[in-house]
């Protein structure tokens, strides 16, 4: 939990500098993104909420995506992560939204991917999707290493918008 804390204060730092803010649907990581982010002391400057979205009664309550809305999508996929983050971002009315997706283990998840993967996706100013496949089905250490990708991801986005705004 010390890494995702780390690089939880390098996100809270970048983003209350900016004054953004943020807001996480996450799965397989179980909360850890929003629990690394809410333990960075001042974390009400810029996290708006969160949620963890492991199912499909979730995503229905928790999102608003419903059947119509998931057509054409599935969970644990890049497009997927990239509709929720956006979605999430737009219902929290925040700057950016950050979605994580896929299977911790130890077995994988009823789509075909392996234990160990999951689909990240950063919306805001700047936009991000990957694929992260660990190949091992620790529940927990995947659980860790997906919510440090996440975090990673966002931290690069970040980055980058910072590039882009310098003069």
């Amino acid at each position: 939990m010390r890494d995702l804390m780390d690089r939880a204060g390098r996100v809270a730092a970048r983003l209350t500098a900016r004054r953004e803010t943020v807001a996480v649907a996450e799965s397989s990581a179980g909360g850890l993104v929003a629990a690394s982010l809410l333990a960075v002391p001042g974390a009400s400057a810029y996290f708006l909420g969160g949620a963890v979205v492991y199912t499909g009664e979730a995503r229905r309550a928790l999102l608003g995506l419903d059947e119509a809305g998931m057509a054409g999508l599935r969970s644990a996929s890049e497009p997927y992560a990239e509709r929720v983050a956006a979605l999430v971002r737009e219902r929290h009315g925040a700057a950016w939204g950050l979605c994580e997706t896929g299977a911790a283990g130890p077995r994988g998840n009823r789509y075909g991917d392996a234990a160990g993967h999951t689909c990240l996706a950063v919306a805001g100013p700047v936009s991000r999707r990957l694929t992260v496949e660990t190949g091992h089905g620790d529940r927990a250490a995947n659980m860790e290493a997906f919510a440090a990708a996440m975090l990673d991801a966002f931290l690069d986005a970040l980055a980058e918008a910072d590039r882009i705004r310098a003069p």
